[in-house]
């Protein structure tokens, strides 16, 4: 039986999320037994332009990416988007809240207008091609994508979860982070992290995006019964939950 060709390709990210699939250690060569990788830059120096399955980590943030990743989609059977630059746009998306003229400044200085340093407001995957499935976070957690690759080639469709890191806060009776006056955004963000932050002594960050049909509500007397604003959350929404920019 023909072992499906995987590739693996990073756009704008800091490719840690790559890292935690080489973290897996001994389950990366379980995996990896089952797969034919033919093209991953961080491990191998081989390309290919013959795969059933993408692996994307990174945002879109240059118009050359756009035509790349529409190559890439063309070619995969299925497209996983990888980590929270892939699948939400992540931290690289906070240069949406200003102008394009402004961050190039601010980052590049006087090189700001070379072409090499050309760059436009950050797409997440999904905004430029369609994704067939998402393993969230900054960074992955190796287990779920372990979890989703074996899914998928049992012909399965992998579980996400669909409900808010409270209820993974709940079931490890974790104090609640807003017991501490501290804004926390579990109410309203997917859960599968384990909750991390939250077990570590820190609020959620939101790395994962939102649930897909958040209770607002909720999250209103949750801030409401702490005596915060909305702005308290709203500040905190921005280093993950910045949204696409203006059209150019």
């Amino acid at each position: 039986m023909t072992k499906p060709r995987v590739a693996i390709f990073d756009f704008a990210c800091c490719e840690g999320c790559q890292l935690q699939i080489v973290n897996l250690e001994e389950e990366i060569l379980d995996l990896i037994g089952t797969v034919d990788v033919v093209e991953w830059r961080e491990a191998m120096s081989e390309q290919s332009h013959d795969y059933d399955i993408a692996i994307i980590e990174g945002s879109i943030t240059r118009l050359e990416d756009e035509k790349r990743i529409e190559i890439i989609r063309s070619r995969a059977k299925i497209l996983i988007a990888l980590g929270a630059c892939a699948t939400i746009g992540g931290v690289n998306k906070l240069k949406n809240n200003f102008s394009i003229t402004d961050v190039k400044s601010c980052v590049y200085g006087k090189h700001a207008d070379m072409p090499h340093l050309d760059t436009y407001y950050t797409k997440a995957i999904d905004e430029i091609v369609p994704v067939d499935f998402k393993v969230h976070g900054c960074p992955i957690n190796g287990r779920e994508f372990a979890a989703i690759v074996r899914a998928l080639l049992l012909g399965k469709k992998p579980f996400v979860p669909d409900y808010p890191v409270c209820v993974e806060c709940k079931a490890l009776e974790n104090v609640c982070r807003w017991e501490y006056n501290e804004p926390c955004l579990g109410p309203i963000i997917r859960a599968g992290c384990e909750a991390k932050c939250p077990s570590a002594g820190y609020r959620c960050f939101g790395c994962r995006g939102y649930v897909d049909h958040p209770n607002v509500d909720a999250a209103r007397e949750v801030i409401d019964k702490y005596g915060l604003s909305l702005d308290d959350l709203r500040t905190r929404m921005v280093l993950f939950g910045s949204k696409q920019g203006p059209t150019l």
